[in-house]
């Protein structure tokens, strides 16, 4: 047989079919209604393919009836026994240029199953399609087959003669009872069951209404139904309401004085084949559409009754046998039920265990094991959303009193209502958990306004009345904010404790944040001195070279010596990475040994090449005024002669004079009987008066680089560098100018009467052969550059 005559077979079987171009019926509305809820897509279509087009018998999401053929995906569908699954249509060469891809709707996403008529051909498909892209297997597509099951069915009820007699096809009921045991125990859903079962029930048995729902009592054993599965009746706003609770928490039943609550307490099925004149009637919906006849029909587990089905509306009414046609499969639906209720009675058993085990079971509240849970929750989703976490640790002052005073029932109380307050004061988002005794964690999202700090406090401080006596209390929080302080959970709660004591010992009865920056300044500095031992042991400290120009002369007189770490992991290290945490630490003494000691040994060194630069150092303040300071410049010297150790200069801070000036004086006397020379460093800054730079014997000054960097354009900056120029020379004292970083303020500070000048201008610090090969090609003019090195170095 050709492909040709197959299809004019085919196409012959849907003309026969009599569903083309037919009004929408309910009954496949309802079927595309439910996978579409199910699969969570917008579009679900029964299609019908004919000649050249694709018409929707039903449409879920879809505006138009039909398509043409060349651009139907469904007629992929009706050539193969399998679904036929599109992941994109954007990537796949067949749909990327098809007009429903490229224009509305949109479809990216397509999967479909093929439609059979009774004779076995292929005439459509039931597919459900998205807007987006979707991962998804064969397997996941077990529900899509079993309601194209159903489409069969419903296509093949087409061909019924419409007898009205009270049997059920067994192959039929065989089908459904197969079709929902699927359903349940592959999905584990008992409302897609029921939904299927209802489906197949209306189909059965032509009737136009019904639901199923499961008997549940209140605890004086009074029945009442909760609703599984209802007939779609949202033909006005009012049923579309109805509908859709039921599709989000169920609907309920509780009245019992109608035919719906009779066939409750009934013990066998009831039928009202005259609904209008039954006494019984009543309990429907306001615009409920008008029933005609009423079939109830209890659904049993054993002896237990469970369940009841309910329809409505069929042609001739219902009968006794009728019930005796559907016992399998309303048997099935009982095991459903009583499976589901039991699994719901050991989860509420697990939940019960897993409430007892992760909440307080005094306040209710997330307790320590929960709130560790949560609180990791929380920090990847501030991460997601780049957003912040406040974590408070909150200390109820005064507690420990009432709970010693009175008995622990006040005790209770008190935190039980503490619990309450602090939950109302937060948002539903926001955590509070009890880790113990009167201790809260509060995790606030992303908080703008710290009103929110002072109305928890506030909620803690309100008098508690408990019996004849009235409390009052209040509380002590410290917060921390994440990702600003970036730890883990448990450090968070620590430093949140941490700020809780600083909250207590400024008086309790308000907040404070950790110090964040104090903290990390700690740790920076734990960090410096764990490692410096090491570092000073595997020679990773070196002095790099800043050459100082004779303004005069234009020549190089010598160097200053900065020290720079090299960190085996960090990389190159300028000495504000490391130097302020060593200070007043042993650490501080061994790391001005080593620079000492280098610098002789340089000095040294280019002593035996004939070279006769002086070279300056920078002494650590602690340093300096520490007993150990002339004892380890001795050291350092010892074996040299006067020459070499006059070309040595220590620079000390002007600010270290303030610290001790009678210690200063004294070491600076030591210095100079041992001959080197003594350069007060960042003159200037210091605000020492004029009697202290009488005082201090020294041979240099060097003018801070703030004032000369830009004394060009600041006149304040210029005068400033001109009084100290000449106080200088008034004082017999060598200028040095620091931070020239521009020909014009060279020249300046030449015209000015400043003997030596150092800067980026003439080149950065660099290590020791790079400064003497810059040193030997060196020509006043113009000046050597920059070697390029990063200005964070200097």
């Amino acid at each position: 047989m050709t492909a040709s005559w197959m299809e004019k077979r085919r196409l012959t079987a849907l003309k026969r079919l009599g569903i083309l171009d037919t009004p929408p019926e309910h009954r496949f509305d309802r079927l595309t209604s439910i996978v579409r809820r199910i699969y969570q897509v917008p579009i679900a279509l029964i299609s019908l393919i004919d000649d050249d087009r694709q018409w929707f018998k039903s449409r879920q999401g879809l505006e138009v009836d039909e398509t043409p053929r060349a651009h139907a995906f469904c007629d992929y569908t009706i050539r193969q026994d399998r679904p036929f699954i599109v992941e994109d249509a954007t990537l796949d060469p067949r749909f990327k240029d098809n007009p429903l891809v490229t224009g509305p709707p949109h479809v990216r996403f397509y999967a479909g199953m093929p439609i059979r008529e009774p004779s076995g051909f292929k005439v459509g498909s039931l597919c459900i399609i998205d807007r987006a892209p979707r991962n998804i297997q064969e397997m996941d597509l077990d529900l899509l087959r079993n309601v194209a099951s159903l489409v069969e069915d419903e296509i093949e009820r087409a061909f019924l003669t419409g007898d009205s007699d009270d049997f059920v096809e067994v192959s039929h009921l065989t089908r459904s009872i197969h079709r929902a045991q699927n359903i349940f125990l592959t999905h584990d859903s008992l409302s897609a069951a029921l939904e299927f079962v209802l489906n197949d029930l209306l189909a059965l048995t032509a009737s136009q209404f019904g639901f199923i729902g499961e008997i549940l009592h209140h605890p004086d054993e009074t029945p009442y139904l909760k609703i599984g599965a209802i007939t779609n009746i949202a033909w006005n706003p009012e049923t579309e309401a109805l509908y859709q609770q039921v599709k989000r928490r169920g609907l309920i039943f509780e009245q019992n004085d109608n035919l719906l609550g009779a066939s409750m307490l009934a013990d066998q099925f009831i039928i009202a084949n005259d609904f209008s004149s039954d006494p019984r009637r009543g309990g429907l919906p306001d615009k409920h559409p008008p029933i005609s006849s009423y079939f109830g029909v209890p659904i049993y587990a054993g002896s237990e009754k469970v369940g009841l089905v309910g329809l409505a509306n069929r042609m001739d009414g219902y009968s006794e046998n009728l019930a005796g046609e559907l016992e399998p499969l309303l048997q099935t639906v009982g095991q459903f039920i009583e499976r589901k209720r039991l699994h719901r009675e050991k989860s509420e058993h697990s939940r019960s265990l897993e409430r007892a085990a992760n909440y307080d079971s005094l306040t209710g509240l997330p307790n320590r094991r929960r709130l560790t849970e949560l609180f990791e929750q929380e920090l990847v989703e501030a991460d997601r959303r780049n957003g912040l976490l406040s974590v408070c640790f909150i200390d109820l002052d005064g507690f420990k009193e009432i709970n010693d005073r009175y008995d622990h029932s006040a005790g209770d109380f008190v935190l039980k209502e503490v619990a309450g307050r602090l939950q109302g004061a937060l948002r539903e988002h926001d955590v509070i958990a009890r880790l113990g005794g009167d201790e809260f964690v509060a995790i606030l999202r992303d908080v703008e306004n710290e009103s929110v700090y002072d109305r928890m406090l506030e909620a803690i401080r309100q008098p508690l009345g408990f019996g004849d006596q009235v409390f009052e209390l209040s509380g002590s929080m410290g917060i921390t904010v994440y990702p600003d302080d970036r730890v883990d959970t448990d450090l968070l709660l620590r430093h949140a404790d941490q700020a809780m004591y600083a909250a207590k010992e400024s008086g309790k009865n308000q907040y404070r944040h950790f110090d964040l920056q104090s903290h990390v300044l700690r740790k920076e500095r734990d960090r410096v001195l764990e490692q410096t031992p090491h570092a000073l042991k595997e020679g990773q400290f070196e002095l790099y070279l800043q050459p100082k120009i004779n303004l005069t002369a234009r020549t190089v007189e010598g160097f200053e010596a900065l020290i720079r770490w090299n960190h085996p992991t960090e990389g190159l290290l300028a000495p504000g990475a490391f130097l302020p945490h060593l200070e007043y630490t042993e650490f501080a003494d061994d790391v001005g040994r080593f620079v000492l000691t280098d610098a002789v040994d340089m000095l040294e060194q280019w002593s035996d090449e004939g070279l006769s630069y002086c070279l300056s150092i920078n002494l650590s303040p602690s340093h300096f005024l520490s007993e150990r300071f002339i004892p380890d410049l001795e050291s350092a010297l010892a074996g040299t002669d006067s020459r070499l150790r006059s070309r040595l200069v220590l620079e000390i801070l002007e600010t270290t004079t303030l610290d001790n000036t009678e210690k200063v004086i004294e070491n600076l006397a030591a210095c100079r009987a041992l001959g080197v020379q003594i350069s007060l460093d960042d003159f200037g800054t210091g605000y020492s008066s004029l009697d202290y730079f009488r005082r201090l014997n020294v041979d240099e000054i060097k003018v801070d680089r703030s004032f000369v960097s830009d004394m060009l354009t600041r006149p304040d900056d210029e005068l400033i560098v001109s009084a100290i120029i000449g106080l200088s020379q008034n004082f017999g004292r060598r200028v040095v100018a620091e931070g020239i970083e521009t020909l014009e303020v060279q020249e300046r500070l030449v015209a000015m009467g400043c003997e030596v000048g150092q800067g980026f201008y003439y080149t950065r610090p660099v290590p020791r052969e790079q400064a003497l090969a810059w040193a030997r090609s060196f020509s006043p003019e113009p000046p050597a550059q920059t070697s390029g090195l990063p200005a964070g170095l200097a």
